[in-house]
């Protein structure tokens, strides 16, 4: 999660402005999408942040880029851009995703695997590790590992839950070797 105090504020009156439209849902999804974006494409951020370009050449280009986005997420790069925090972006976004995670009782997971997960998998990992870390369920994020061999890896904000063969194999050779 972010340390960034301006992202937590613009999360937060995103967060109430989603909520007071009953659009948290949507906002959510359309927020985790646009961190893909921004994570993938360094260049996005560099050329918003270019002086050169005009505000409106820039807010034409979000328009553009982000045109099936919810309004709310428009609204909110464009404020970004106008007191030139756009490089806040994702922090805004990670603030924006505890808050909405917080709110429905869920939150983030990544589970390596060697594997895609079905739904059914993903489905009752949430369950068995959820009331584990006190949510109501988790939103999992499954990358593929080939290197665990076999089983899963589970991290859930600091706390890694590890039972791939890898793994254990590890552990074995710890308490074999002694060290």
């Amino acid at each position: 999660m972010s340390k960034s105090v301006v992202a937590k504020r613009y999360a937060q009156a995103l967060f109430e402005l989603s909520q007071t439209n009953g659009q948290t849902g949507s906002v959510h999804e359309d927020l985790l999408e646009l961190k893909k974006v921004f994570q993938n494409n360094s260049e996005l951020e560099q050329l918003l942040g270019n002086p050169r370009l005009t505000s409106t050449k820039k807010k034409e280009l979000l328009a553009v880029l982000f045109k099936d986005a919810n309004p709310l997420i428009q609204n909110i790069l464009f404020v970004l851009l106008d007191k030139k925090r756009i490089n806040e972006t994702v922090n805004v976004i990670d603030e924006y995703n505890a808050l909405a995670n917080d709110a429905a009782g869920t939150t983030e997971a990544t589970v390596f695997s060697t594997r895609l997960l079905t739904e059914d998998e993903k489905a009752a990992i949430s369950t068995a590790f959820a009331a584990k870390v006190g949510k109501l369920s988790l939103r999992i994020e499954n990358e593929i590992d080939p290197s665990l061999i076999g089983g899963i890896r589970l991290q859930i904000g600091n706390k890694i839950y590890d039972s791939s063969l890898s793994g254990k194999l590890e552990r074995l050779k710890k308490d074999l070797i002694g060290s």
